[in-house]
């Protein structure tokens, strides 16, 4: 079994940066980041677990739910990984993200 825990604490500080970030980062564009991660990171556990299913956009639930958005989003991608390339990939859009949203 593949050991996620790299990507599951990434979403996870990710999450608890936007949680603490104050209203007008959020606004400024790091809840749009978020936003962007959690469907991309959707996108990957869907392609994973229903290959060739249609895509399922998450919605955007507004900018103060975006760290549950990739919270959520990380974590099924995490229970549907099974290669380590994969897990390296997924934990470096995480990372990318955090940083373009200055959180």
């Amino acid at each position: 079994m593949l050991d996620t825990t790299p990507l599951t604490r990434a979403v996870d500080h990710f999450a608890d940066r936007l949680r603490a970030a104050p209203q007008s980062r959020l606004q400024r564009g790091a809840a749009a980041e978020a936003l962007g991660l959690a469907r991309e990171l959707a996108r990957r556990a869907q392609q994973l677990e229903e290959p060739g299913a249609e895509y399922r956009e998450m919605p955007d639930a507004g900018m103060f739910a975006a760290a549950d958005q990739i919270t959520v989003a990380g974590h099924d991608l995490a229970l549907a990984l099974t290669d380590e390339g994969e897990l390296a990939v997924a934990v470096a859009l995480v990372e990318e993200a955090q940083k373009r949203a200055g959180v």
